[in-house]
């Protein structure tokens, strides 16, 4: 199998775990900080992920958000070049409420660049695959970013803990009084992939994860669209902030979000 149907059915694997639970009680804690949370259904998906691609890629490295930095299979040569990065659900708030906006994210990375990525939306069916180069995809079908060329016709979506609202509050404000409308739908790879397809003209975040935006940040390259910092610095996984557009309003959001009085 290549990258990117291993991807595939890890997302799908991990999908129908997350479907099955979602139908059971579910024990909920939180990891640390209030409302940022996890599941068994948060573990058991990182199960069937890890599962599934230490058997394809059994030398590949494996970051993932439960399980931290996994080890090559035993016996298996580590291979330095290439490393997944996987999000069992992103959404897990949605998930432990029954909001049916949350996914399962997977890049595949190789030589310090992601190649290919899959973030799939299980309750909605919705299957986002992108290859470097090669385009991206919505269930099989070719994708692009919108078409909107000013911020006043956009729809934007963010994201932010409840802890973290003081320091997000004015972006979302300044954003609120020049686009026609913006969402806080609480999954940052579903807010990529959204983006990549059109349903978003641009998300902008801080403080994201890898796991939150490696494969999301190449759906929205591939699908004609520009990921940065919100400095306009190059966008790497991990980086403080991401800001992600169709390209014809990147330069408009950034000029409008620099002219935040951050807090």
């Amino acid at each position: 199998m290549n990258a990117l149907d291993t991807a595939v059915a890890a997302a799908h694997d991990a999908g129908a775990v997350l479907l099955q639970h979602a139908h059971q009680p579910l024990r909920i804690r939180e990891k640390g900080r209030r409302a940022d949370l996890v599941t068994e259904a948060d573990r058991a998906s990182e199960r069937a992920i890890v599962e599934r691609l230490r058997r394809d890629f059994p030398s590949a490295a494996i970051l993932g958000e439960e399980g931290g930095e996994y080890v090559a299979v035993a016996g298996a040569a580590a291979n330095e070049r290439e490393r997944w990065i996987i999000d069992p659900l992103d959404g897990t708030t949605n998930y432990a409420h029954g909001y049916p906006l949350f996914c399962v994210s997977i890049a595949y990375e190789r030589d310090a660049e992601i190649v290919a990525g899959v973030v799939y939306a299980p309750m909605m069916d919705e299957l986002f695959t992108a290859q470097r180069g090669a385009g991206a995809r919505r269930n099989g079908e070719r994708i692009v970013t919108s078409a909107i060329s000013s911020i006043a016709e956009a729809m934007l979506v963010t994201g932010f803990k409840p802890y973290d609202y003081e320091t997000n509050a004015p972006y979302f404000a300044k954003a609120s009084n020049h686009a026609q409308a913006v969402r806080r739908d609480g999954s940052a790879a579903l807010d990529l992939a959204y983006t990549a397809m059109g349903r978003f003209d641009a998300f902008w975040e801080f403080d994201l994860a890898p796991w939150d935006t490696a494969a999301g940040a190449l759906l929205v390259r591939e699908a004609g669209g520009i990921v940065s910092t919100l400095d306009a610095s190059a966008f790497v996984p991990g980086a403080r902030s991401i800001l992600a557009s169709n390209g014809r309003i990147h330069d408009q959001m950034r000029e409008l979000l620099a002219s935040v009085d951050a807090v």
